[in-house]
């Protein structure tokens, strides 16, 4: 490594990384009794899914602006239709959520529009309010 880069030793960093590391994050049992814990009270299974997904589909229609942006990619029907397509695949994950959550997409953007509101008093986006948020706005 050259400049003001520091030498790291990966060694030393692959135990640091361990040691900061949950139990069920490493072992499969420790998962699965995890699992089981928090099966009770939410459908961990389709939650997983839906957090899985929503990841790996906004990240594909994520792929497709960046290639527009930095890559020469054209905008056209067939790229439009593309994230048209990629942005159902997140919302079915959306939804899968939502069951997983026992709530209605109405009630997340309803939900969404009240934060929204309280964050931008005034009715308009503006950078104050958005880089100073209020202690309890998530």
């Amino acid at each position: 490594m050259t400049g003001n880069s520091k030498q790291v030793d990966l060694e030393k960093y692959a135990v640091f990384v361990n040691s900061v590391t949950s139990t069920p994050s490493q072992d499969a049992d420790a998962f699965i009794y995890r699992l089981q814990e928090l099966g009770g009270d939410v459908a961990i299974q389709r939650l997983l899914t839906a957090a899985v997904g929503i990841s790996a589909e906004g990240g594909e229609f994520m792929e497709i602006v960046k290639k527009m942006l930095f890559q020469g990619k054209p905008w056209n029907d067939d790229n439009r239709e593309h994230l048209i397509i990629e942005l159902g695949d997140v919302m079915w994950y959306v939804m899968q959520a939502c069951k997983a959550l026992d709530v209605s997409l109405d009630e997340v953007i309803a939900g969404n529009v009240e934060k929204l509101k309280k964050r931008y008093p005034g009715g308009d986006f503006d950078v104050y309010h958005s880089e100073n948020r209020a202690a309890d706005d998530r």
